[in-house]
C-alpha cells in the first residue's frame, strides 16, 4: 500500500502572518538611521565662510515694546528720553511705518490731568497705533 504524503486541503484560512518582510524593512530603517545620524551631527558643527554685509546697513530689530511716560511737568519720555510733542510725533510716525508696530507702554503719575492721556491717545490714534498698554500698579 502506498503511502500519501499529501495534506488535506482545508477549507479554513490561514492565520499565520508572514512578518519576515516588516522585520527585513525594520533592519533596513536600523541601518539608515545609524549611518546617517554621525551626518547630521557633523553637519552642526562644520565650519562656514559667511558672506559680509554692507556695514552701513543697521541690524538693528524694531522695537517689541516702546515705554512712554507722561510727565507731570509736561512733555514725554520715550524710553527714557525726554521729548517735547513735535518730537514725539515725529516718534510716532517712525513706529506707523514699521511692518509691525510696538506695543507702546504708557505711564503717567496718577495726578496727570485726564486731558493729557486723551491728547495722547489722539496721536496713537491717529498714527494708526493700537497696541496699546496702561501701565498700572496693584491695589496693595
Amino acid at each position: 500500500m502506498a503511502r500519501s504524503f499529501h495534506r488535506k486541503r482545508s477549507l479554513e484560512p490561514n492565520s499565520e502572518l508572514n512578518v519576515t518582510a516588516l522585520i527585513d524593512l525594520g533592519f533596513a530603517l536600523l541601518i539608515i538611521f545609524m549611518i546617517s545620524t554621525p551626518l547630521i551631527e557633523k553637519e552642526q558643527v562644520m565650519e562656514v565662510d559667511l558672506p559680509v554685509a554692507d556695514p552701513n546697513q543697521s541690524n538693528e530689530a524694531p522695537p517689541k515694546s516702546v515705554d512712554i511716560t507722561i510727565m507731570l511737568s509736561g512733555g514725554y519720555r520715550v524710553d527714557g528720553v525726554q521729548m517735547g510733542e513735535p518730537e514725539l510725533e515725529d516718534r510716532l510716525a517712525e513706529y506707523s511705518t514699521m511692518p509691525k508696530a510696538p506695543v507702546l507702554s504708557i505711564r503717567a503719575d496718577a495726578d496727570t490731568p485726564y486731558q493729557t492721556y486723551i491728547r495722547l491717545l489722539d496721536l496713537l490714534k491717529e498714527y494708526k497705533l493700537s497696541k496699546i498698554n496702561l501701565v498700572t500698579k496693584p491695589d496693595e
